[in-house]
């Protein structure tokens, strides 16, 4: 750091390259608002998000209805930041699953329930396809250890 005599006043100052000693608790705030940003919510010790319809192995006709179970922790829609809770989100035919801390997309393949729904109705095409559970919490993210349910296959006739 360099320091300069203030040729007026006497007093030393500094160049600038130190920062101000009121800008401190900002910049601690955003790092830890950053950090906070990054890290996955905790999830319920033993939580599980299941199917409650359809059932592995089930052949259906379009519209298809999809229940969605949950023990073990509550249903809050996104946004709304409330410990050992989440909302669903219904992976279509995901061959990986989003990880924790990541914020799981938003599209045909992956679909949120961020309202707090417990089912949906699905039009898919003909033929087979996957469905996994996976709950999301507050910003949309995999809790640290997921909250995921088994994946299952459907033949839509």
């Amino acid at each position: 750091m360099f320091f300069a005599q203030n040729r007026f006043s006497g007093k030393e100052r500094s160049s600038g390259l130190k920062r101000n000693k009121a800008s401190r608790p900002i910049l601690c705030a955003l790092a830890l608002a950053g950090a906070c940003l990054a890290q996955a919510s905790l999830a319920a010790d033993k939580a599980q998000v299941y199917f409650i319809s359809p059932q592995n192995g089930d052949v259906l006709s379009n519209p298809i209805t999809v229940k969605f179970g949950l023990s073990g922790m509550g249903v809050a829609p996104a946004g709304i930041e409330v410990s050992n809770t989440g909302h669903h989100h219904l992976l279509i035919d995901v061959a990986e699953p989003p990880r924790a801390g990541t914020t799981i997309p938003a599209d045909d393949r992956h679909r949120h329930f961020g309202g707090g729904q417990t089912e949906t109705t699905l039009n898919l095409s003909p033929g087979e396809h996957t469905l996994q559970l996976l709950v999301g919490d507050h910003l949309h993210r995999p809790h640290d250890t997921p909250v995921m349910s088994e994946k299952i296959t459907i033949t839509v006739k």
